[in-house]
């Protein structure tokens, strides 16, 4: 009887301590979050110490634009079809987001020049005629190596960035791009669908004037690296998207803390960046749907923002 005590107690103590072990060595998250943290030779983050500040923007001459959206790869819808050479060619009324871009300068004060021209990049002097530059779902490589370095240049001279959805299926070789848009870059996405956007932060001039929650129908990138060194400005709930997070290739979501927006300095310019903006009417100010009108507030501060004539960043 003695020996059976003695096994049942040793069984006992034998079951705590695996429980103790199991309990300080959970499952981990199936989401992915922790997925780097890349260093890009920059001084990169939130600290506005990152920015030159060398006198290549005036500002009493109005904000003007530069909407690139040269594809190399896949073409969203609302790009329309390609665009012919040179600097603002002719649009038709497939090209929605131009156009859109374009009606939303002329309502909110600044000026929009467009293309799909490489030459239109090709040097830096020209780029700092600009007070920022938008990639408006670009894809794959849609830089050549005169793009790059003439884009890296203008950056380097406090030029402003501003990145929109397709802006992370772009220039995956490109390492200094990739730190361009936080550290991060499209991997996957799930069924194009309705969530709740989160807003972090109304201190921000993209985020000041937005509901703390409202829906949009997007496609919810899914990312890899994750942004680092950024402020986050909104995210996506993803417990509100009805077929899930989980992306075409496999990818998870990000759980609890999905990020759609972000700002930060980068190389001695600033960078505005948001994964959304794949719907037809995402750009048309016209439009009567609530999450449209919420979008074009975000992107339209952080274009004013990333030109440098509203706070940056806060």
């Amino acid at each position: 009887m003695t020996a059976l005590i003695a096994m049942v107690v040793g069984a006992l103590a034998a079951a705590l301590v695996t429980g103790a072990a199991a309990d300080a060595h959970p499952k981990p998250s199936t989401a992915a979050q922790q997925l780097g943290d890349p260093d890009y030779g920059v001084c990169r983050g939130t600290n506005p110490a990152c920015y030159h500040d060398w006198g290549n923007f005036d500002l009493t001459q109005g904000v003007k634009v530069l909407l690139y959206t040269r594809t190399a790869g896949p073409r969203h819808q609302n790009l329309g079809p390609a665009l012919a050479p040179g600097l603002n060619p002719p649009l038709t009324d497939a090209n929605a987001a131009q156009k859109g871009v374009m009606a939303l300068g002329a309502k909110y004060g600044f000026t929009v020049d467009y293309t799909e021209d490489l030459a239109q990049l090709a040097s830096p002097n020209n780029l700092f005629k600009y007070n920022a530059v938008i990639f408006l779902s670009t894809s794959r490589d849609t830089l050549d190596d005169a793009a790059q370095t003439s884009l890296r240049q203008y950056i380097r001279g406090g030029g402003g960035f501003v990145g929109i959805h397709n802006a992370f299926g772009t220039e995956y070789n490109f390492p200094w791009y990739e730190g361009l848009l936080g550290g991060a870059n499209y991997y996957d996405h799930g069924p194009y669908q309705t969530g709740t956007v989160k807003t972090l932060t109304r201190r921000d001039s993209a985020t000041r004037d937005l509901p703390s929650s409202w829906g949009y129908k997007d496609e919810w990138y899914n990312l890899v690296p994750f942004p680092s060194k950024v402020r986050f400005l909104a995210t996506v709930d993803e417990d509100t998207l009805p077929s899930g997070s989980t992306g075409s290739m496999g990818h998870p979501g990000h759980g609890d803390f999905h990020p759609v927006a972000w700002c930060q300095y980068y190389d001695g310019g600033r960078s505005f960046l948001t994964t959304m903006g794949h719907g037809q009417t995402a750009f048309d100010p016209t439009s009567s749907d609530a999450g449209d009108q919420n979008f074009q507030k975000l992107i339209v501060g952080g274009i004013l923002s990333a030109a440098g004539a509203k706070p940056f960043c806060q």
